[in-house]
């Protein structure tokens, strides 16, 4: 299965969501230090000009898994499905022998007329796989679990509660809420609560807790080659941090909003419209804009602090001399760039992604620290995968 010229046996695929390129120190960030995440770039590539195709979790997510644009793939907004005659790389890599595995989110949804008409059984591997863009979810969690559509058995509330957080949705009032003063629930969806600590341990926080998880997955693997996909579910909003994240920066570590006057003056209707947006408005309040970001780059902290975890369990158990690591995002974040929220249109701050790559193999050493200034898309990566381990394309 191997290529004959790779070290690769396993492949350990981490994907942030929402993560601008920019907020890591390895890419220049000047109050954000993210040591964990420059040691892994200092070990391998770091591509400067990477980009997505959408900047919108679904659609560009199904670009990265098929390495095909939206044309071709079809599935154009969140909740769309991936057409069943789209494959995954996690499919393929399944195809050549390795174990394909989900540890967090996808935005997947299933094709379940094609199944139908196609006579293919769902709970079948070929039907799950199909689900899950090539991957058997270890846990699937897409991280969004208000009340009104949490799922009852969900496996981090579940967690949660055996960890003392009693609470019917402990997710929306400890993981992702924080508590007043007079011990009422203040809602993490709301962007004026965004420096409160959120009620919960940032070791039973949802970053730990996926790391957590793609950790025991790893052990469970044995011997057996395996492709991982640790897709954490941050720095995505709910923007609210666990302590001491939350506190970790303050307004003098926000850096000044990139947006103009002159992009509010006369501007086409559709980007307009956007500007008008609640959540947009709401980022042109600077000290709102402040309070987001701060808890934004908390986030990010804490990720990088269990990056640094996964990356000693991987060196402790020997898998740094056969996995290949690859650090990206599924897209960006306007934080108030541009006059804008969220990250619906193509800007800089939306579309440009991290991507770190490091390969064990010794063909890789003279690139070790370097930095690509060519351009490079996230549907790159698939293809990438199958030559790493001398699956067909």
């Amino acid at each position: 299965m191997n290529h004959p010229s790779r070290a690769a046996q396993n492949i350990l695929f981490i994907m942030c969501d929402q993560l601008r390129w920019d907020y890591l120190s390895c890419y220049g960030h000047p109050h954000l230090t993210t040591p964990n995440i420059d040691r892994l770039a200092a070990r391998g590539m770091r591509f400067d000009r990477a980009y997505v195709q959408s900047p919108i979790c679904g659609p560009a997510r199904m670009c990265c898994y098929t390495g095909r644009y939206m044309s071709s793939h079809g599935a154009l907004w969140n909740g769309d499905p991936l057409p069943l005659s789209e494959i995954g790389f996690g499919e393929f890599l399944a195809d050549a022998g390795m174990r394909t595995l989900l540890v967090g989110k996808t935005h997947a949804a299933p094709d379940r007329d094609g199944m139908a008409r196609l006579g293919v059984d769902p709970a079948s591997r070929a039907g799950v796989l199909a689900a899950q863009c090539g991957f058997e979810p270890y846990e699937r969690d897409d991280g969004l679990h208000p009340d009104p559509i949490v799922d009852p058995n969900l496996r981090y509330n579940q967690y949660l509660r055996a960890m003392g957080y009693e609470e019917a949705n402990p997710w929306d009032r400890h993981a992702n809420g924080a508590v007043d003063d007079a011990g009422g629930h203040l809602s993490g969806w709301l962007l004026r609560h965004a420096r409160k600590p959120a009620a919960v341990a940032a070791e039973h926080s949802e970053t730990a807790y996926m790391t957590d998880r793609a950790m025991a997955c790893i052990r469970e693997m044995g011997d057996a080659a395996w492709c991982i996909h640790l897709s954490y579910i941050k720095p995505h909003w709910p923007y609210i941090a666990p302590a001491p994240y939350h506190a970790m920066y303050g307004d003098d570590a926000v850096l000044p909003a990139v947006r103009n006057a002159a992009e509010r003056a006369d501007p086409h209707p559709v980007y307009a419209a956007f500007m008008d947006a609640r959540y947009s408005r709401v980022f042109a309040d600077e000290q709102v804009r402040r309070d987001v970001v701060g808890a934004y780059m908390g986030l990010v902290k804490q990720i990088d602090d269990q990056i640094g975890r996964l990356l000693a369990f991987l060196e402790e158990g020997g898998y740094m001399e056969n996995t290949l690591i690859v650090f990206t995002s599924d897209h960006g974040d306007y934080l108030g760039d541009h006059w804008l929220g969220e990250k619906d249109l193509f800007h800089e701050p939306s579309v440009r992604i991290p991507l770190i790559v490091y390969d064990p193999s010794p063909a890789a050493d003279a690139t070790r620290g370097t930095v690509e200034t060519r351009l490079v898309e996230s549907i790159d990566l698939a293809p990438t995968f199958l030559d790493v381990v001398g699956a067909p394309p």
